[in-house]
């Protein structure tokens, strides 16, 4: 983990997070109840939403500071969210284990496989990620942690796709979703 992460969540409230604007967008695309996770959950926004939506919500990130504020919102509103501290590249979640998994401005290509077996079959995937197609400076410096013109679409190539969004440098530049891609995917319910 990058060190810095655990001054960037002191210095910020859990009060200031907000869900992806994948999972806001398409929050009519989840399950009424079931298992969801929110992977490098940061302050959770994605956590929250969902926990908020009735679904016994998992939160992981390896930052303990965001984890620690995340737990206490979590008691505060009596939410059916657990947050741990937890290295997911290092322990990936079980095969089936969660009918939702949202991923957003994380990238770690290598557990792109294991996210998509995380679903049951019938569960939704939503993430957003950076991409190097880029109009403007936010997001990632380093090209690695960015994603390819349509790489999303490829890490996911089994899932069944639902919506997808990558504007990059098309149009009016001033307009839309520009510096990231968003996916919602389906594992199907008969692999």
């Amino acid at each position: 983990m990058v060190p810095d992460w655990e001054e960037r969540y002191r210095s910020r409230s859990v009060a200031d997070a907000e869900a992806a604007a994948v999972l806001q967008d398409n929050v009519h695309l989840l399950p009424t109840r079931g298992r969801a996770l929110d992977v490098a959950c940061g302050l959770g926004g994605n956590a929250l939403l969902l926990a908020r939506q009735g679904l016994d919500t998992y939160a992981w990130d390896a930052a303990a500071t965001a984890i620690e504020q995340l737990a206490e919102r979590a008691r505060a509103e009596v939410l059916p969210l657990t947050a741990e501290v937890r290295d997911v590249v290092a322990a990936p979640p079980e095969p089936e284990s969660f009918d939702v998994v949202t991923v957003s401005r994380f990238l770690e290509r290598a557990l792109a496989p294991a996210l998509a077996a995380a679903l049951r079959p019938g569960g939704v995937l939503f993430y957003q990620a950076f991409t190097r197609t880029r109009v403007g400076d936010r997001g990632p410096r380093s090209e690695r942690f960015r994603l390819g013109d349509n790489e999303l679409l490829s890490l996911f190539a089994d899932l069944r796709i639902l919506f997808y969004r990558e504007e990059g440098r098309v149009g009016y530049l001033d307009r839309g979703l520009r510096d990231e891609a968003q996916l919602v995917a389906l594992r199907p319910a008969s692999d």
